[in-house]
């Protein structure tokens, strides 16, 4: 999301991606939609589940109107009864109680939400229910699929209706946190020269420090001897220490001082900003 400055505080205009979440505060929100293929996942799981449930309620009908305890004048509207309650009523209600889960969701990590971000409730999954019934039970999901492949967030004509969206449930984890400056380094941090480091070798240093743990220790002490012979001769004073803390004090240095560039960048840009 990108502001520019408005030369009127009455003058404001927010720039989003199409795929952004976007608040009514105008707070673009960092959620993952998600893609085609795992809500095609999802919408078959339910599918699957729902045809079962009208098999299963197609079978009770046809056992009772066997067995005489079912008039013939009540048949069909067992039969509407039953598709109303398995296109339209369960699954809105599963929708609301679950908050925009369903099983085949909870399956590929996925809800439904507002397109602000906010929880689905009733209004949203009974649309989404009903027109349902057209894009995916009476013609297999093949609407569904259609819209859903020209769409940023993968909507289905249901979901552009109700105005809402899928996203994910499941995040991925976390990085490790990055090794800071190896033990009795911190005085040479301060006046150490890493500049000159080429960005092709910085970017194999960064790889190397961020997977060195993984490598068994005859690999990881070849690999940090070789890189080291690489990066000393950019490094001014190199520190007297073995390979791998010259990598990982190297790297830290050079992430922490771009890490202050650009801290310094967004103040002076926030500064001209608000002057303008």
């Amino acid at each position: 999301m990108a502001s520019p400055p408005a030369s009127s505080p009455a003058v404001a205009l927010v720039f989003t991606d199409a795929d952004e979440t976007l608040t009514g505060e105008a707070v673009a929100l960092d959620v993952q939609p998600v893609g085609f293929f795992l809500r095609a996942v999802g919408a078959l799981i339910d599918f699957v589940i729902g045809a079962l449930l009208l098999l299963g309620g197609g079978l009770l009908i046809a056992f009772l109107a066997g067995q005489g305890s079912l008039p013939e004048s009540a048949l069909g509207i067992a039969i509407v009864t039953l598709l109303v309650l398995v296109m339209v009523a369960v699954p809105t209600t599963v929708e609301t109680l679950s908050r925009g889960r369903s099983l085949g969701r909870l399956a590929v990590g996925a809800r439904i939400v507002r397109t602000d971000g906010g929880a689905a409730g009733f209004r949203q999954a009974l649309i989404r229910a009903l027109v349902g019934v057209l894009e995916i039970w009476f013609t297999f999901g093949a609407i569904a699929a259609v819209i859903g492949m020209f769409t940023p967030r993968a909507q289905r004509l249901g979901d552009l209706l109700a105005g809402t969206a899928s996203e994910r449930t499941r995040t991925p984890r976390l990085p490790a946190e990055a090794p800071g400056i190896p033990l009795g380094l911190e005085a040479w941090a301060q006046v150490a020269d890493v500049s000159r480091l080429p960005d092709r070798l910085a970017a194999r240093l960064s790889q190397f420090v961020r997977g060195a743990d993984a490598l068994t220790p005859d690999a990881r002490a070849r690999v940090a001897a070789s890189l080291a012979d690489a990066v000393r001769p950019f490094v001014s004073p190199p520190p007297a220490v073995d390979a791998e803390s010259l990598l990982r004090a190297v790297s830290a240095v050079r992430r922490d001082r771009e890490y202050r560039a650009l801290m310094l960048e967004n103040e002076r840009a926030a500064a001209l900003t608000e002057r303008g």
